[in-house]
């Protein structure tokens, strides 16, 4: 059971922004097939905001985590802004990993209405759940959810609209939750 603090979460979210900064392009260029070629562009005003939060000093790890997640609603365009703000939101209420990454999860699915394997972000933090109560989080077993979205048909989002032709590209949402998880690994692990 780990409970998550400021400097937890700090340190969690910093590296996240940090990936999603280095990766901005790649990002882009995974949405460009079926989407609007944003993502990257996207969740870097995001990453850039929410840094801004992490210079802020707070009394504890849910009044960051809120903070957060505003930064996300009202800086990143598109669903992901909405999808990723809803998920901090909902994890801000909760003070234990497992219970904070379950509450992000049933925010999503609240605010997106998707399911495993519609190709969303969702196939990606699904998994992460269930590992992080496992208390086995590794960058292998995010990197495997991350791919899997590759051969799905999308469901929901902007890629529901290229059909078949979503089919053969990773998810560019489960890429961005891929990197936030593979960020927490890095906390968890230490």
């Amino acid at each position: 059971m780990v409970t998550v603090n400021c400097e937890f979460m700090k340190n969690w979210i910093s590296a996240w922004t940090e990936d999603l900064l280095n990766n901005t392009d790649y990002l882009n260029e995974l949405d460009t097939p079926i989407g609007d070629d944003d993502h990257g562009t996207n969740m870097e005003r995001g990453a850039i905001a929410v840094r801004e939060v992490l210079t802020q000093e707070f009394d504890n790890p849910q009044e960051l985590t809120k903070k957060i997640a505003m930064a996300l609603l009202t800086k990143v365009g598109g669903a992901s802004g909405v999808i990723y703000g809803t998920a901090f939101l909902e994890m801000s209420k909760e003070t234990e990993l497992s219970s904070m990454i379950n509450a992000g999860l049933s925010g999503i699915v609240k605010r997106g209405k998707a399911e495993a394997g519609d190709k969303t972000l969702l196939d990606v933090w699904i998994p992460v759940s269930d590992f992080i109560k496992q208390k086995s989080l590794t960058d292998e077993q995010i990197q495997d959810a991350v791919e899997a979205t590759k051969p799905m048909l999308a469901k929901k989002g902007r890629a529901e609209f290229v059909g078949e032709q979503s089919i053969g590209h990773i998810d560019p949402g489960s890429v961005s939750s891929g990197y936030l998880f593979k960020a927490l690994a890095k906390e968890v692990n230490k």
